[in-house]
């Protein structure tokens, strides 16, 4: 076992794919805890070392089932010109604000990202459809990728985002309270980051589009049936007629019959395509999850939890203190793993800590989801600065540089998020 860390790290450098390490890590583990000491490396420790993972591939938990679902409609849409009339209806009805425009990129990358679960997926179908018009309005160049890039990861705590929805399957959380607890902090971090967009278009003397009823009319009707989503989904929630399986069948087949059979922005022909490469998306965050339980088993029989909890109740002697130790560890977790990853492997560790600091839950579940968020465009390995490089053409440096600021606003939302609980727990009390 002591070659195997070593090892395992130089392989990950060299762009090993990161389930690949988990479950090598896992097995390696259960390899060498079940021999003796002494006792030579048999095929029949080797089978019952990959026993441990294996196991793990039986997913049979229902929360799984409306990843795909969520996953092929939200690839649908990507795909139609839903994003195109979204923006016409957003422009419409903010356009007359102050950063109008950017009020409305932020309010598009939201309800795209909530419904892929893929930042990357957000910033390849909206940027350049809302990079272009933001220089037009005289927006400045630094302010509109750094708007984009950290806009990419910014509906993630909406439902049915996936990431909520794979947190309540790791962290025993009740999901329709999860949906519930997440809306008002992914507001105010929207919120936050129309407020600074409002400051630079003042600045900059952005000019305004006027109101007309006649534009938001025609707007409206193009994108009714888009606009009717949301509250099929948040109507299937809050009213508890649905379950969450139910509203995921239910949005993958309106979405089907809107881009497909009404709009016909996606021919019959393409729809086998579209869903071949969101389940590409599905079949990775499976192995992901197998993986993860796999090394997260190892771990627990380990007694690695309770070893963490030990030092921490050594070091750390309040809930403030676990809050924000917890957040500058999560910041870091989020800028070298991808977010399926860091849940899955990390959730169970600190669940049970958290709850010997009092934390709720479902609270947990929000600072955990809002850290990730903003590790996606946090310098140097956020997954968000290098696709916006790539899809806007800039070095990745300047990326960093125009991220900067709305990573600081984010983090000033955070600590609102982490020491302000009502705002994640008043909507699940409701219930």
């Amino acid at each position: 076992m002591s070659y195997l860390v070593p090892l395992l790290i130089l392989l990950a450098l060299l762009g090993t794919p990161l389930f690949a390490i988990l479950a090598g890590l896992a097995i390696g583990g259960f390899f060498w805890t079940s021999l003796d000491p002494g006792e030579p490396l048999t095929l029949q420790v080797l089978i019952a070392g990959m026993q441990s993972v294996v196991d793990m591939l039986r997913l049979t938990n229902p929360t799984l089932v409306p990843i795909p679902l969520f996953t092929f409609a939200g690839y649908v849409l990507a795909e139609s010109r839903a994003p195109q009339r979204l923006v016409a209806v957003s422009r419409a009805l903010f356009g007359w604000m102050p950063g109008g425009l950017a009020i409305v990129s932020l309010m598009a990358c939201a309800f795209f990202t909530a419904f892929t679960g893929a930042s990357g997926v957000t910033i390849i179908a909206l940027g350049g459809l809302l990079f272009p018009p933001l220089l037009a309005e005289r927006y400045p160049e630094k302010f509109s990728l750094g708007l984009l890039t950290t806009g990419g990861s910014l509906g993630l705590l909406f439902p049915p985002s996936l990431p909520l929805i794979i947190y309540a399957f790791v962290g025993g959380a009740d999901v329709d309270k999860l949906f519930r607890a997440g809306i008002i902090p992914g507001f105010l971090l929207i919120l936050v980051l129309s407020g600074y967009a409002m400051f630079v278009a003042g600045r900059a003397q952005v000019k305004r589009t006027s109101f007309e009823f006649h534009t938001v009319a025609r707007a409206l009707r193009a994108a009714v049936f888009e606009m009717l989503l949301p509250a099929l989904v948040l109507g299937g929630f809050f009213s508890g007629i649905l379950t969450v399986n139910e509203i995921a069948a239910a949005t993958a087949l309106y979405v089907v019959v809107v881009e497909v059979l009404i709009h016909k922005d996606v021919s019959l022909r393409d729809l086998p395509r579209v869903m071949s490469h969101s389940m590409l998306l599905v079949g990775g965050i499976l192995i992901i999850i197998a993986s993860s339980l796999g090394l997260t088993n190892f771990l627990v029989d380990q007694e690695v939890p309770m070893a963490i909890l030990a030092a921490m109740r050594d070091h750390i002697h309040s809930r403030v203190g676990f809050l924000l130790t917890l957040n500058l560890f999560l910041l870091v977790v989020g800028a070298l793993m991808d977010i399926f990853s860091a849940l899955l492997v990390v959730v169970p560790l600190i669940s049970p800590i958290a709850v010997e600091y009092g934390v709720d839950p479902l609270h947990l579940g929000i600072i955990f989801l809002t850290n990730l968020e903003i590790g996606f465009s946090t310098p140097p390995v956020g997954i968000n600065l290098f696709i916006s490089s790539f899809r806007f053409g800039r070095p990745v440096i300047s990326l960093y540089r125009a991220s900067i600021i709305f990573i600081l606003l984010l983090l000033a939302a955070l600590a609102l998020i982490t020491f302000v609980p009502a705002l994640s727990l008043w909507l699940p009390s409701l219930m």
